[in-house]
């Protein structure tokens, strides 16, 4: 539960709950009295003040999926590549992947440190336009295990997006970790005062993914987020000889576009498996530069565009209705 402190008992009904501090089960809890007050039922003051720093960045897209190991570390590190491709746009990306980290690596700053000055922690760049932030540069060793609850998370993630420096900004590409928990709530939450795009959905072909994939859009509905469209990953193998495309993950209940079609959402693309992929990210590249005219860089390419027509339109009609 999001709203357990650290120092809870067993059976905390919450700090957000009509019985906090007023429960059989607070008895003895050092936040007893404070939950008792109404204090803690009080709307988080940090989210004006994140409301305030986000007014400065147009667009922000939460790349999301129900399911660990679909790529969307991946897909978030290409996307921000992609939109900093253009060198008259500020483009930042924001790892919320408390306990596995990996934007660090694949963005090629894995060992960077942040500095803090009087506007706030300055993000690490990759390139003139294009900054990153995650918690793996505040951690002494990339093999450290983030071992934390809920709340300290929460705080985590709060810093992140009141207390960085981003500066004026096209876009905000979040990465968010599999699932449909404290990240994700905090994020929505957080973000409530602000306005955000929506989401993009990552998930692979098979059923076992796409299970857990619909949780993550029924999510998205319940917390009235936007959903930009589904990008389906490893989406066959094409190889790089014969150029005749293999199914690794068969599809077996119609995949990412059977299900686009059902629970009326957009298909974004299909992007191939290409190892070449993998390696890019393993040694901090971008595949998108390093092998341009590949199958996968090319879908890519098309879902990049579609994303970047989709928050224009979404702008435009804003404005019309102001």
């Amino acid at each position: 539960m999001a709203d357990v402190p650290d120092d809870a008992p067993e059976h905390c009904p919450g700090t957000e709950s009509e019985a906090a501090g007023k429960s059989s089960s607070c008895q003895g809890c050092p936040n007893q009295k404070i939950c008792a007050s109404g204090a803690t039922t009080a709307p988080d003051p940090a989210i004006a003040e994140i409301g305030v720093k986000m007014s400065t960045v147009k667009h922000k897209i939460l790349v999301l999926s129900g399911k660990g190991g679909v790529g969307k570390s991946t897909f978030s590190a290409h996307l921000a590549h992609a939109l900093a491709g253009d060198s008259t746009k500020e483009v930042a990306l924001l790892d919320v992947d408390i306990c596995g980290p990996s934007i660090p690596r694949i963005m090629g700053v894995e060992g960077e440190q942040v500095h803090q000055s009087g506007s706030g922690w300055s993000p690490v760049y990759v390139e003139d336009n294009l900054a990153v932030m995650s918690i793996g540069f505040l951690l002494s060793s990339p093999d450290d295990a983030v071992i934390w609850r809920g709340p300290k998370k929460n705080g985590m993630i709060k810093q992140f997006l009141r207390d960085v420096d981003w500066g004026e900004l096209d876009y905000l590409v979040v990465d968010t970790p599999p699932g449909t928990s404290d990240e994700h709530l905090s994020l929505v939450q957080y973000l409530s005062a602000t306005h955000v795009d929506g989401a993009v959905i990552v998930t692979t072909p098979q059923e076992v993914a796409l299970q857990d994939v619909r949780k993550e859009i029924r999510f998205c509905q319940k917390v009235k987020l936007p959903i930009i469209g589904v990008v389906e990953n490893m989406s066959g193998f094409v190889c790089p000889k014969c150029k005749n495309t293999s199914q690794i993950f068969p599809p077996t209940s119609g995949g990412a576009e059977r299900m686009c079609a059902d629970l009326d959402l957009r298909l974004l693309g299909k992007v191939p498996l290409d190892p070449r992929i993998a390696r890019s990210c393993d040694e901090g590249k971008s595949f998108l530069t390093e092998v341009p005219d590949s199958p996968a860089a090319k879908v890519y390419q098309s879902i990049v565009q579609s994303i970047q027509d989709y928050c224009s339109n979404r702008a435009k009609e804003e404005q019309s209705n102001t």
